[in-house]
C-alpha cells in the first residue's frame, strides 16, 4: 500500500502539478523541490519520531514545539490514510504500516539528499553507507577498503554485524543498503520465501566449503581436514539469534547437529578468545584475514559434502549507490582469492 501510495505522489507532483508554464519559467528541478518540501521536511518529522521513539525527544532534536510534531505528524497521516505510530504513556512505537512507510521515506530523503548535492549545493554533503552482516571477517576487511577507496573528508558508515533476521529486516527497511548473507541446501527454501516477501533480492558473490576454526594449539591442529565425529570432546560455539532462534537462521552450517559442549555468543571478539581459551571451534566459511590475529587461529576443510553460497542482499526497488558498488567489489576482491571451485557468481535471486 505504501508503495502505491508513493508511486501516485511522485506522479501528481511530476505530471499533474506542474503547468507547462511554470516548468519553462523556473525549469522542472527547481519546481519538484518547490512543490515537494512540505513533504520532505513531513517525512523528515517521521524518520526523528521514530529513531527518538518519543515525539518530545524528536521536537527538540529538530528544534520544533511538540504540538507542531504532532500536529505535522497527524496531517501526515490523515493524508497518507495509515496510523504510522502507536501512542502510548511510554513513547511511541512504529505500527507494521508506520514500518514499511518509514524505509521508503528514508530512501525518498536520500534521493533527495543526492539531487541537492548534484544541482544545487557547491560543496558535497557528508556521504552515507549502511551494511549489515553476519559475523564474518572478511566484511569488516572490504569495509575497510571501502573507507580506504572513498577518501572522502565527511562521511557516516555504518557496519552492523549482527543476527541473520535483523539483516534482512534492516534491507528491507532501507536502513542499510546491503545485507551480506549466506545460503545452503538447508536453509535456502525458506530464507529465499523470506527475501521475496520482503521484495529482497539474493547475489551470489562467491561459494565455499565449510571449515572448522580452531586455535593453532588445538589438538587438532595438524590434520589437512577433520570429521565431526572428532568434534564431539570440544565446545561448539554458535552465534545468538535472539527471538529468531530458528535452525534456519543459524549462522553456523549444520545448525541441527546435537552438540555435548555448546557456547552461544553475540560478539566475534568472544569467539577468538574462547578459541584459543578453550580449545572451542566454529564451524563458519574458512575466510580469516591472517593479519587479525596472527596464526594463532587456523581453518582447517571439514568433511562434509556442504557449500556455502555466500552472498549480498538489497531492497529490489533501491537504487544502488556508489558507495554500494565499492563495498561489493571488494567482496568480488575477496572472492576472487579463493580457490577456482569457490569462484562462482549467480544473479539476483
Amino acid at each position: 500500500m505504501v508503495r502505491h501510495w508513493f508511486d501516485a505522489w511522485k506522479y501528481d507532483i511530476i505530471y499533474n502539478n506542474i503547468s507547462k508554464e511554470t516548468a519553462e519559467s523556473f525549469g522542472l528541478m527547481a519546481v519538484i523541490i518547490a512543490e515537494v518540501t512540505m513533504t520532505l521536511q513531513q517525512l523528515k518529522y517521521v524518520v526523528a519520531v521514530a529513531e527518538k521513539g518519543s515525539i518530545n525527544e524528536a521536537a527538540k532534536s529538530l528544534f520544533i514545539s511538540q504540538p507542531s510534531l504532532s500536529n505535522a505528524v497527524r496531517e501526515l497521516e490523515y493524508e497518507i490514510r495509515i496510523t504510522l505510530f502507536a501512542r502510548t504513556n511510554r513513547g511511541v512505537t512504529l505500527s507494521p504500516e508506520g514500518a514499511e512507510f518509514l524505509g521508503y521515506a528514508r530512501q525518498v530523503l536520500q534521493q533527495a539528499e543526492l539531487l541537492e548535492e548534484k544541482y544545487i549545493r557547491s560543496a558535497p554533503s557528508k556521504q552515507r553507507f549502511s551494511v549489515s552482516t553476519q559475523h564474518y571477517a572478511f566484511t569488516a576487511n572490504a569495509f575497510v577498503d571501502l573507507i580506504k577507496e572513498f577518501g572522502s573528508d565527511e562521511y557516516e558508515f555504518t557496519l552492523r554485524e549482527t543476527k541473520t533476521y535483523d539483516i534482512i529486516d534492516d534491507v528491507r527497511h532501507f536502513r542499510s543498503e546491503l545485507g551480506v548473507l549466506y545460503l545452503s541446501r538447508f536453509n535456502e527454501s525458506v530464507i529465499l520465501k523470506l527475501l521475496r516477501d520482503s521484495d529482497l533480492i539474493f547475489t551470489e558473490l562467491f561459494v565455499v566449503r565449510p571449515h572448522v576454526f580452531i586455535s593453532r594449539e588445538n589438538p587438532l591442529a595438524s590434520r589437512e581436514s577433520i570429521r565431526l565425529e572428532e568434534l564431539d570432546d570440544f565446545p561448539c560455539l554458535t552465534f545468538e539469534q535472539g527471538e529468531q532462534n530458528s535452525f534456519y537462521f543459524s549462522e553456523e552450517i549444520l545448525s541441527t547437529l546435537d552438540h555435548k559442549k555448546s557456547i552461544k555468543i553475540t560478539d566475534r571478539a568472544a569467539i577468538i578468545n574462547l578459541l584459543i581459551g578453550v580449545n572451542a571451534y566454529t564451524i563458519a566459511t574458512g575466510i580469516f584475514p591472517f593479519y587479525l590475529h596472527g596464526d594463532s587461529i587456523i581453518a582447517v576443510p571439514l568433511e562434509v559434502d556442504e557449500k556455502m553460497r555466500i552472498g549480498y542482499i538489497a531492497h529490489r526497488d533501491a537504487v544502488r549507490t556508489r558507495l554500494g558498488d565499492i563495498y561489493i567489489n571488494a567482496l568480488r576482491r575477496i572472492g576472487d582469492t579463493l580457490p577456482p571451485i569457490q569462484n562462482t557468481e549467480r544473479d539476483g535471486i
